[in-house]
């Protein structure tokens, strides 16, 4: 495919975008305060912890018009319409892709539970190459997060005030000596509540761990009930460490797009089958892998050792700490 993009050009993606996410953000917070005097229909989809609102669709179908209507040769995924379809397949290709989660923490908005996010990234030749992530009732105007690729990552807490660069820590402090000791970690429970022999149990078990005064003895885990958040914030610098499985690509892509922006690190949440061997690279994962494990950026240590080098070492310290989880995909291997 040979078509590109100008800096200029990916800007005036950046902004169109921002101004429809802005408009559903709006939305959000009106639909919430409609719902403190009226009560709020949900369905399920595949389980009663896996749910969908009237007001999900809503903003799949106003992000996704305008989206069209600006840039009709563009492809759209959104979580909505395709959690609607039975094949399960990874459909990003090379071409100029946006991709949708209208309201990642669906859970969280039930109980008006301000973890919430709209995200929309945008990805050319299957790299996310623009993020974008609202957090519509953080601030009165909500909190927005976003990147361009090579043109930086901001977080605008109102449309009219400058935005602040991220990260947040300029420079990004190296990763603590001994991480994941020292690191806080996040991570979240998923959808597969089997009690024996699912992933949760392989949750449970490598959360104790990564806890544990013998294992990792992280500062401490939080849980937000948005994998869309947990990356944000890993990406900006308040978080260190986030580990997800069971997430698709809508609820990372724009997270991911800021997080190699701020310098950043993605891996696969499962070490390679057989084990990578001492001094290979760690290998990035499909944006479609649904097993992610993010490191946030930092600056070279003391004894001189670069941020990728810290990074991979800490993705091997997690890996040894954490159990392989069983998500897979179609087309894609396990």
């Amino acid at each position: 495919m040979s078509q590109t993009y100008t800096p200029d050009q990916l800007r005036h993606l950046h902004d169109v975008a921002v101004a429809l996410v802005r408009e559903a953000g709006a939305f959000l917070r009106a639909d919430a305060a409609r719902r403190r005097t009226g009560g709020l229909e949900t369905r399920d989809k595949a389980s009663s912890v896996d749910v969908v609102t009237a007001a999900d669709e809503a903003i799949e179908k106003m992000i996704r018009e305008g989206i069209l209507a600006n840039f009709p040769d563009h492809k759209f995924i959104g979580e909505e319409s395709y959690s609607q379809g039975a094949d399960k397949r990874f459909l990003l290709t090379d071409e100029p892709t946006w991709i949708l989660d209208p309201l990642d923490g669906t859970v969280n908005y039930i109980h008006l539970f301000p973890m919430t996010a709209i995200s929309l990234g945008f990805c050319f030749s299957s790299y996310p190459t623009i993020g974008i992530v609202l957090c519509p009732f953080l601030g009165p105007h909500g909190t927005l997060y976003s990147s361009i690729s090579h043109q930086g990552a901001f977080l605008s807490e109102s449309p009219s005030d400058s935005p602040i660069p991220l990260p947040l820590f300029t420079p990004a402090p190296p990763l603590p000596e001994n991480a994941p000791n020292g690191c806080l970690f996040l991570a979240e429970w998923g959808k597969d509540r089997r009690e024996e022999g699912g992933n949760l149990d392989r949750k449970m078990r490598s959360f104790r761990r990564m806890a544990g005064e013998k294992g990792g003895k992280v500062h401490g885990i939080r849980s937000l009930g948005s994998s869309t958040m947990d990356m944000v914030y890993v990406a900006s610098g308040q978080g260190d460490i986030m580990m997800e499985a069971g997430c698709w690509e809508w609820d990372i892509c724009a997270g991911v797009a800021i997080l190699l922006e701020t310098g950043g690190f993605l891996a696969d949440a499962n070490p390679p089958p057989g084990g990578l061997p001492d001094g290979a690279p760690v290998p990035m994962p499909s944006l479609g892998s649904r097993r992610y494990l993010a490191i946030r950026g930092c600056s070279p240590d003391a004894s001189g050792r670069s941020a990728r080098a810290q990074q991979e070492e800490l993705v091997r310290r997690v890996w040894a700490n954490t159990e392989r989880l069983d998500y897979t995909r179609p087309g894609l291997d396990g």
